[in-house]
């Protein structure tokens, strides 16, 4: 029984269900339709300001473990996700393939944007009763039932009995003596290398929040223009600071040639498109066949922009101009990181990579438990240094501290390397025969 298409997708055996409708009702019933939709087919929200820990995720999956999906996600017509992006990447992680999902359409732009913050908001400016949350969790531990499930483990429930969150235990572990460090030496508070590393974890915004660097705007512009044969055209760039793109003149002849806010680009698009203005607009590269649900012609790119508030975006580009469905752009890729390099020169001169010899290891070999890969090193195989010789003259240290290796410890070492590195390869998927077939049966009209 194949699926039927419904506006967020493919409907799955959970079929549509239409909302209720009435008259005269205060609050407006915004979901429409229940189904159930692919995974791979939702676009999660560029612009998401709520991060979901490894550990909340690992919570989640537990939740939907114990309670079975309860909650649907909250998906527009083009599969965006405007609530339940925790829920959709803990679904992935238990190998769900499809999850029931409710269609909003009926939000303005500004209405979406602002129900996606408040989803997470409100529910934060609540509070507990104490006596009666206690007395819920003690009733579920006598029950026997396993209270980390719903974010409140043996510690949390510990606390509430006291009365009181009990404070952290300080962690005293740098200031641990090790072996060549010498009696009682302690890690420097703060030092600039610190700050700069600290500094990579920021919360960095987005192209909604910020603009692009003149240089890299010039290059796109200029390829465009030769690209597409509109030399003498007026070029114009209704999304620059204080633009209001619904309320530009656009002028016979005119091209749009900007980098929108690409929280809205599907909406953008449709808006030219319907007022037949040319346009050849940034987007982000891994959300760019989803843009207007694949209506327009798409200009891969995948170049690094870093922008004017610090955000790194992969970039490529969408347009209704030219003959080409989707075409990849060398040229312009080279352009853009040629420009973006530039701009990016002093900062990666501040802080240089350093590769290290394979007998020193450094906190970065955490990568190898992210790939699955033991690595168990014995002490005396090992000896602690801050920094090597080659550094000190240098003035430079081991940022964390780092260990030399024992020839054998190096071997293993580079062993689990080799090892996390091929499992760490691609995963190669394939066409069925079905695929194969449309495949021949395309451009047979040519």
């Amino acid at each position: 029984m194949s699926k039927q298409k419904g506006p967020g997708g493919a409907v799955g055996k959970g079929g549509i269900n239409p909302a209720p409708v009435g008259d005269g009702l205060t609050v407006q019933v915004a979901a429409e339709q229940l189904m159930l939709v692919p995974v791979d087919d939702l676009v999660p929200y560029a612009n998401n300001a709520r991060v979901h820990s490894k550990a909340q995720i690992a919570q989640i999956r537990a939740s939907l473990r114990e309670f079975g999906f309860v909650t649907p996600v909250l998906i527009d017509f083009d599969n965006n996700i405007i609530a339940g992006h925790g829920r959709v990447e803990a679904a992935r992680a238990e190998g769900m393939t499809e999850v029931p999902c409710v269609l909003v359409s009926n939000l303005t732009d500004a209405q979406r944007k602002a129900y996606i913050l408040a989803d997470n908001r409100l529910s934060e400016t609540g509070a507990w009763d104490p006596q009666l949350l206690k007395l819920e969790l003690e009733g579920l531990t006598a029950l026997s039932f396993d209270t980390g499930v719903i974010g409140f483990d043996a510690a949390a429930v510990d606390s509430l009995q006291f009365g009181t969150a009990k404070k952290p235990v300080q962690d005293s572990s740098h200031a641990s003596a090790a072996p060549g460090a010498g009696e009682g030496a302690v890690e420097p508070e703060e030092t600039e290398e610190y700050r700069q590393f600290v500094d990579k974890f920021k919360h960095k915004l987005t192209t909604d929040d910020c603009y692009t660097p003149e240089n890299i705007y010039q290059c796109v512009k200029d390829w465009a223009v030769e690209h597409y044969g509109l030399e003498g055209r007026e070029v114009l760039r209704p999304f620059y600071p204080g633009g209001d793109y619904q309320n530009v003149e656009y002028p016979e002849g005119c091209v749009v040639i900007d980098n929108p806010p690409f929280s809205i680009l599907s909406e953008i698009c449709r808006f030219y498109d319907k007022r037949n203005v040319p346009y050849f607009l940034f987007a982000p590269t891994l959300t760019l066949f989803s843009i207007a649900a694949g209506s327009c012609n798409y200009v891969l790119a995948g170049v690094g922009v870093t922008y004017a508030n610090g955000a790194v975006v992969s970039t490529s580009f969408v347009t209704n101009l030219g003959e080409w469905k989707i075409e990849t752009a060398p040229e312009l890729y080279q352009l853009v990181k040629s420009a973006d390099d530039e701009n990016r020169h002093e900062a990666a001169a501040e802080l240089p990579g350093y590769v290290y010899p394979p007998e020193v290891l450094i906190p970065a070999a955490y990568r190898l438990a992210k790939c699955g890969q033991t690595l168990r090193i014995r002490a005396e195989d090992t000896v602690f240094v801050r920094a090597l010789d080659a550094q000190r003259a240098e003035k430079k240290t081991i940022f964390g501290g780092g260990f030399i290796l024992s020839k054998d410890a190096a071997a293993e070492r580079a062993a689990a390397e080799r090892a996390a590195a091929e499992r760490a390869a691609p995963i190669k998927w394939e066409l069925s025969d079905r695929e194969r077939q449309l495949v021949q049966a395309l451009g047979r009209d040519k």
